[in-house]
């Protein structure tokens, strides 16, 4: 990676890691004069608006019904440092880009301001535009730089294409300066304007010797609260790009599962997993949505196994929950669980059978109108049966399922489904009564993802038992009467899977 040398020059609030101690970067006068010269002329081209604008208008516009009068600051947020001069790759505020419009190519640092007027709210976007070729940014700041980074957009191309005001990234000091007693900040998104939102509200508080608690941020959860409810019914342009987010993911299956015959002479074949399905994610869209879980053997037992360091070894199944993260920030999530050697066993293939019978059980009671968590209970009506048909349990599956019981959950100590979209847990601060205790709707769009896990050292069930980890996740659409899986073209059933896995590592 190239040394990232800083210009004494450059403001310390352009470059806050500014590394003047050993910067090589010219300071002189005729370096800046022809640096800043001989650059061909660069036309400015307006794009058209993209798709999605008029849904993220049509969404701010449902903000503003819900807080009349109020100025909002929804920031995108900023570079994250991963180690002294490297950053995490930028990913905007998922409400900021649910607003926006903006996703993989947003800017960071910018911020979204609905001012309040007397018919609802004028939207602006601030951030920092390209600089002029004549500036010590240009060439010089490793953090913005054009040299660095390459071009940013201008705010005439960002008003085009978003569909929206623009401002530079310094005037949203302005709004900053004028904070008052109506205005609300998406506090999660940016601790540096947060703070100074906090701030101006205590000056304003001491100035009025008000008795509104500048401690009290009331206002502020009931934005990030109502934001996130806001994404719980997916509209006709995110529901698309959820159906290419599950496209992607099926491709990156396939090609995990083409590579087998590689990845199982490694030591360390889960991290081939994990690399061959990102390349995928990279190819088809922006990123993957969380981190892949390449769960071979045993690992299949540790829920959120990411460490992905263990070999893939013929006879053992694989748990793979991954999921492509589109350049729109909508993201698939899927699991399948599959033979590394093409053929279930018996005990393989009874235990992937009951999760499967769960999966369908669940998607099976989906339609507008049921309550949420009816598709959880369904699911465990089905793994408390089937446990207890093993033996495992103390008690009856009756007995189990009551709430003062709940043995079989040993075995599913997980939930079923979870809201999906920009998120991968979508909507996560939606209040109790509309997501788990919700009424379906037209447009929801969660995961049905029941599992057993059976854990190496587990003395409660048969030694065959013990080792193996089966979980089954769909992506579900809520359709206007009944529903739709997404990813129902992913290999579920046990016969399918095996002849899956033949066909595309070449076993069969």
């Amino acid at each position: 990676m190239v040394g990232m040398s800083q210009s004494t020059q450059a403001p310390a609030d352009q470059a806050p890691r500014a590394t003047e101690n050993r910067s090589t970067t010219p300071g002189s006068d005729a370096f800046r004069q022809y640096i800043g010269s001989g650059w061909a002329e660069r036309p400015e081209v307006l794009p058209d608006p993209r798709r999605q604008s008029e849904y993220a208008a049509a969404r701010r516009a449902r903000v503003s019904e819900l807080f009349p009068g109020k100025r909002l600051i929804i920031p995108a947020g900023r570079l994250k440092q991963r180690s002294n001069d490297t950053d995490f790759p930028f990913r905007a505020h998922s409400a900021f880009a649910h607003l926006t419009g903006w996703g993989s190519d947003s800017e960071p640092g910018s911020v979204l301001v609905l001012e309040p007027t007397a018919s609802g709210h004028e939207a602006t976007l601030y951030f920092r535009e390209r600089a002029a070729r004549d500036s010590d940014e240009f060439y010089a700041n490793p953090e913005i730089g054009e040299f660095w980074i390459g071009p940013r957009p201008s705010l005439a191309q960002v008003a085009s294409d978003l569909g929206l005001a623009t401002r530079g990234i310094a005037e949203v000091q302005t709004v900053l300066d004028t904070v008052d007693g109506e205005t609300v900040v998406l506090r999660e998104a940016d601790s540096a304007i947060t703070d100074e939102v906090d701030a101006a509200r205590m000056l304003l508080w001491d100035d009025t010797d008000g008795d509104r608690d500048p401690e009290d941020h009331s206002e502020d959860d009931r934005l990030a609260r109502d934001l996130s409810e806001l994404r719980l019914v997916k509209d006709d342009y995110e529901v698309g790009e959820l159906r290419a987010a599950v496209d992607a993911t099926a491709r990156g299956f396939d090609d995990v599962i083409a590579d087998l015959p590689r990845i199982t002479t490694h030591p360390r074949g889960e991290r081939l997993v994990e690399g061959v399905f990102n390349g995928r994610a990279r190819a088809d869209g922006n990123t993957v949505g969380y981190d892949t879980i390449a769960a071979s053997g045993p690992h299949a037992c540790i829920l959120h196994w990411t460490r992905n360091d263990g070999p893939v070894v013929p006879g053992d199944l694989i748990l793979m929950d991954a999921g492509v993260e589109l350049d729109s920030y909508y993201t698939a999530d899927i699991t399948r669980t599959f033979p590394i050697d093409g053929t279930f066993s018996e005990t393989q293939r009874q235990i992937y059978e009951a999760v499967l019978e769960a999966a369908d059980a669940a998607f099976a009671v989906v339609r507008p109108g049921i309550r949420f968590r009816e598709i959880h209970a369904t699911a465990m009506a089905v793994i408390a049966r089937r446990t207890a048909e093993w033996g495992l349990l103390p008690v009856s599956a009756e007995e189990a399922l009551k709430a003062e019981n709940q043995q079989h959950r040993r075995y599913m100590v997980h939930g079923t489904s979870h809201h999906l979209g920009l998120d991968v847990h979508d909507c996560a601060q939606a209040r109790r009564e509309l997501y788990l205790d919700g009424v379906l709707e037209p447009g929801m769009v969660f995961t049905i993802e029941p599992g057993l896990y059976f854990q190496p050292d587990d003395l409660t069930v048969p030694e065959r038992f013990r080792g193996i980890g089966v979980r089954i996740e769909d992506n579900i659409l809520v359709t206007a009467d009944g529903a739709e899986n997404l990813s129902a073209a992913i290999p579920r059933t046990a016969d399918d899977v095996e002849a899956w896995v033949a066909r595309l590592s070449r076993r069969g």
